[in-house]
């Protein structure tokens, strides 16, 4: 079995972010890592590898920097890796992005696909559908478990009233949630062994996408305006004076519709 685990080059979401001119995330302006909801598709890849024998590719889409989304999870286990590099999508947005890596994985011929339920610096969450529909394959997402036996892959939901337990034949394109399973630590075994494991890099060319159907240019959807998240005001401060302290903070909730 061949498993595509999506991975994605993202800010660090505990630095300042910020946008670029033209309305994009400006990338230089915080460290980068591999997105934490990303982790989770790279272990149940890992998972199924482990109980099956299949073979892990991470692919990702992005900047000189996106290699190191692939280190990672190739220093998690996954076997080799490709790196959709070309300056030409910079600015793309969700709908090419999926055209891009659907071609891609097109390419590769998995039997399954398994990405995050979202992105931590897009947050939409809609990439697996698109890319399920580009492919022609069923789309099981949000799984909170996931196992695969023989040709079909099944996936149990959870939500706050039911859990629903979905399956479809293979190839298929799943998404894990962060319930999924916490995602392992790299072993120095596998830091090291990672330094020797293949990976591609591939451009428009390689995958016959038209630079004109994708980047900035040809994005449906474009940030007009940003305005910086405005600094923390000061608490306020409640003494408790001779017993005072309960009644005073009670009057701030209610001023504030908190209670």
């Amino acid at each position: 079995m061949k498993i595509v685990a999506l991975v994605k080059y993202v800010p660090d979401a505990t630095g300042d972010r910020e946008f670029a001119e033209d309305g994009t995330v400006d990338r230089e302006s915080a460290d980068g890592l591999l997105s934490e909801l990303d982790e989770y598709a790279v272990e149940q890849s890992l998972l199924i590898k482990d109980a099956d024998d299949a073979e892990v590719i991470a692919l990702t889409l992005g900047p000189d920097d996106a290699a190191d989304a692939i280190k990672r999870a190739l220093q998690m286990g996954a076997d080799a890796g490709v790196h959709v590099n070309d300056e030409q999508v910079h600015g793309s947005d969700a709908l090419a992005t999926s055209a891009i890596l659907a071609a891609a994985i097109a390419k590769l011929e998995p039997d399954l696909v398994i990405c995050g339920m979202a992105s931590t610096d897009g947050s939409m969450g809609v990439l697996p559908a698109m890319l399920g529909e580009r492919l022609g394959w069923p789309a099981l997402t949000f799984a909170h478990e996931l196992t695969v036996a023989g040709n079909t892959v099944t996936v149990r939901r959870d939500d706050d009233t039911a859990s629903q337990t979905v399956e479809a034949s293979l190839p298929a394109v799943v998404s894990v949630t962060d319930q999924s399973g916490e995602a392992r630590y790299p072993s120095m075994k596998g830091i090291l062994a990672a330094k020797k494991k293949p990976v591609d890099e591939w451009t428009l060319d390689d995958l016959g996408i038209d630079p004109a159907s994708v980047g900035l240019a040809a994005a449906r959807t474009k940030v007009t305006a940003t305005t910086p998240r405005p600094p923390k005001q000061a608490g306020t401060v409640i003494t408790d004076s001779e017993g005072s302290g309960a009644a005073a903070l009670a009057d701030f909730l209610v001023a504030g519709k908190y209670l």
